[in-house]
């Protein structure tokens, strides 16, 4: 593979994966607007936050290429948002948005591990990615650390 069909797989992997930390970022920032628990609000305030840092570190790599960073998020990301607001907009409690959020940060954990499990992908590309995955796991298991804890006393 020659350098520049890496450096356009490099650009291309980051920026799906842009997307789709970008969808996550705006589902917290929205969950925090609505979530009745004062500590859930902060909570995803937080994330939402950290997101947003994980965003701009990843378009910088992507602009150290060359390239344009991802501005939009994925389609399937505003369907998740949507299905989130409608559980809000039916009487949900909390626990609702948890569990949404955990099962985003799930989608969002597999989709860098499965660039990472990719045999087929340069090493520059893993090597990329693999810098940005303390940070996505490190979000995963807060959500469903909080999850767990909800789980535990019946929401």
């Amino acid at each position: 593979m020659s350098t520049q069909n890496i450096r356009d797989e490099k650009i291309e992997t980051i920026n799906e994966l842009l997307a789709v930390t970008r969808d996550s970022a705006e589902f917290y920032e929205d969950a925090s607007t609505k979530a009745r628990n004062p500590q859930l609000q902060s909570l995803f305030k937080d994330m939402a936050q950290s997101k947003n840092s994980l965003v701009g570190a990843m378009s910088s790599e992507v602009k150290a290429e060359g390239a344009t960073p991802d501005t939009d998020g994925t389609f399937r990301g505003t369907l998740h948002r949507m299905y989130g607001d409608v559980r809000g907009k039916m009487g949900s409690d909390d626990y609702g948005y948890v569990a949404q959020l955990e099962e985003s940060e799930d989608r969002m954990l597999h989709a860098f591990n499965e660039v990472l499990e990719d045999k087929d992908a340069p090493v520059a590309v893993k090597d990329a990615v693999r810098s940005f995955l303390p940070t996505v796991k490190q979000q995963h298991d807060t959500m469903r650390d909080r999850k767990w804890a909800m789980d535990a006393t019946k929401h």
